[in-house]
């Protein structure tokens, strides 16, 4: 199927961009043109200095993970070679979207399994709709992990906790994603859209820089040291103080209105 099928990314004149896996009668299952989608949607986001991104997955489920059926046409080398292609487009995916400025919202429904954990968990805010249920699933047909699921699980629920839910492949509901800090909030099955382009518009409206350096220095907190890290948020703070962006917050804040931000600010 024609990657630009399989994905969509609609980017509005405000600066959201709305990132859609179409393949529902897969479950959004990640076949090579399902990850290479995802690549052109993530450069398609670099390229548009886009404000947001809106992620979600159309139909009953949001990802079930790697495509199994497509796998399958494949044994020995012509499988490794074609998994590679695979995650090599998905992981660039991923990076690209990491490295962007705007924020990540996902909304997710149904199942949300393998690949389509890394996916939900790379987002900034991830809300779950109170159907949804996540299952790790790689072990249980004897494969590894891939979509970044190592390194997010356990920096978001832990490593003994993250390695409960990779080696057990147990189901984890809506109400226990929320608890142990897979998702950021359950809301009501029929008011996820809703809720997700909300919460996605109020962010396209921020302080799009500002929220950049918040995301990197999030990042780079878990793995650095408190001096080395308390002088990156100074550096961090005296230039978002001083750009466009900061002088119109604190010109808001002393005249008691709502920031109007800039784009690309």
């Amino acid at each position: 199927m024609d990657r630009a099928m399989t994905v969509t990314a609609d980017i509005g004149d405000d600066g959201l961009a709305h990132v859609t896996l179409r393949r529902p009668a897969a479950g959004n299952a990640i076949d090579l043109a399902t990850a290479r989608g995802l690549l052109d949607a993530a450069r398609a986001c670099e390229r548009a200095s886009v404000r947001a991104v809106l992620l979600t997955g159309e139909g009953r489920s949001f990802c079930v993970g790697g495509d199994l059926r497509e796998f399958a046409r494949f044994s020995g080398g012509a499988l490794e070679k074609h998994l590679l292609a695979v995650t090599d487009a998905l992981h660039d995916a991923l990076r690209t979207f990491a490295a962007l400025d705007a924020p990540m919202v996902a909304a997710v429904q149904g199942a949300v399994a393998g690949a389509g954990i890394g996916l939900a968990a790379a987002a900034d805010v991830t809300l779950a709709a109170a159907d949804a249920s996540f299952t790790a699933a790689y072990t249980g047909i004897g494969y590894s992990p891939d979509a970044g699921v190592t390194w997010s699980l356990p920096r978001l629920v832990g490593p003994k906790r993250a390695l409960d839910l990779l080696l057990t492949n147990r189901r984890v509901p809506a109400a226990e994603a929320a608890a142990i800090g897979l998702v950021s909030q359950v809301v009501p099955t029929g008011r996820l859209a809703s809720e997700a382009a909300r919460t996605a518009g109020a962010l396209c409206h921020g302080p799009t820089a500002a929220f950049g350096a918040t995301r990197r220095l999030v990042a780079a907190g878990l793995t650095s040291d408190l001096t080395t890290h308390l002088d990156r948020e100074a550096r961090a703070l005296a230039a978002a103080a001083s750009s466009e962006a900061g002088r119109e917050g604190v010109a808001a804040f002393f005249e008691k209105r709502a920031p109007d931000f800039p784009p690309g600010t």
